[in-house]
């Protein structure tokens, strides 16, 4: 597993490349809610989610090759890598999925990264990245399971506890896994991390359940940011020691969530940023009185069209 001192590193290393993202403590009894909630605003980062953390720390920490960057994505990764390619740099090439919308390779090819559309969905463009790169010799950057990614994950939850005392609880989405890795890491048994998924792509519960990482299908409107078939090995090792537990949400509580961020708040985050905090409005996470619950956004791609009509383009 990596440890608080691999987060340390990444926070000096991507020091000056990503933003430090506010949070924002709603009033007492916000929502209905007899706790003391704390919104972390990562989706205000660098391409719109937390996952620039992981694919700046991954590029600084070792030599880039001539043949420069790969990556596979079915969206958020592929914009924080060809993002952080562009600032340091480099070349990249992003591999996604065929059915991937224009819009989202039109955004890619404007940091400059080479984009291939292959495959049906994120698991053969992947497999199609990984030749590219044993071709070439460029340097992969994977979603969600190599150290240098989760590590650079994991320093959001070093900011959140610089900004924030004496939290209980935070709760965090879970695709792969890289998310929820490096907060928990840094937060070891110190605050109660509690994993969120989708009802459609339940990749961290299942994996929880049975013992091991496993393949599980995976859909419904968060399926482009949380749709990963199987959580990384990374991620489940360090869920065994430090994620309390993984509750499911469904599509609707998804959308829900979405449109109370935006009438509320004025906030627009996409099905995936807005998980973590369904739990809490649908009831699935049900907190003690006067508990400090913290909640992850972690995303923000999407479009107020899609959050009003709750149609989300999937991937």
């Amino acid at each position: 597993m990596i440890s608080r001192i691999d987060i340390e590193h990444a926070a000096q290393r991507i020091d000056g490349y990503v933003r430090q993202t506010p949070i924002m403590q709603l009033e007492h009894q916000a929502w209905g809610i007899d706790a003391q909630v704390i919104l972390k605003l990562e989706q205000f980062q660098h391409t719109g989610s937390f996952k620039s953390r992981g694919a700046f720390n991954r590029m600084l920490a070792q030599p880039i090759p001539a043949s420069g960057i790969i990556a596979a994505s079915g969206g958020n990764h592929g914009a924080a890598v060809a993002y952080a390619a562009q600032q340091l740099g480099y070349y990249a090439e992003i591999f996604v999925p065929e059915s991937c919308p224009i819009v989202k390779v039109e955004r890619l090819r404007s940091y400059g990264a080479q984009v291939r559309m292959v495959g049906a969905n994120y698991a053969e463009a992947l497999i199609a990245s990984e030749a590219r790169a044993a071709q070439t010799g460029a340097l992969t950057i994977h979603a969600y399971n190599q150290p240098e990614v989760v590590a650079g994950q994991g320093t959001l939850g070093r900011e959140i506890a610089r900004q924030v005392s004496a939290l209980d609880t935070l709760l965090v989405a879970v695709g792969g896994g890289g998310l929820i890795g490096g907060v928990a890491t840094w937060f070891g048994n110190e605050v109660r991390v509690i994993g969120v998924e989708p009802e459609r792509a339940p990749t961290l519960h299942t994996a929880l359940e049975v013992g091991v990482p496993t393949d599980v299908e995976v859909g419904g409107i968060a399926a482009d940011a949380l749709g990963a078939r199987r959580v990384g090995t990374l991620a489940f090792e360090i869920a065994t020691h430090y994620v309390e537990k993984v509750l499911l949400v469904t599509d609707d509580a998804i959308r829900d969530a979405q449109r109370r961020l935006w009438e509320d708040l004025r906030m627009i985050v996409e099905p995936g940023g807005a998980t973590a905090l369904a739990a809490l409005l649908s009831g699935q996470y049900q907190p003690q009185h006067g508990e400090r619950v913290g909640v992850i956004l972690c995303g923000a791609n999407t479009g107020l069209a899609q959050i009003e009509s709750g149609y989300q383009t999937h991937i």
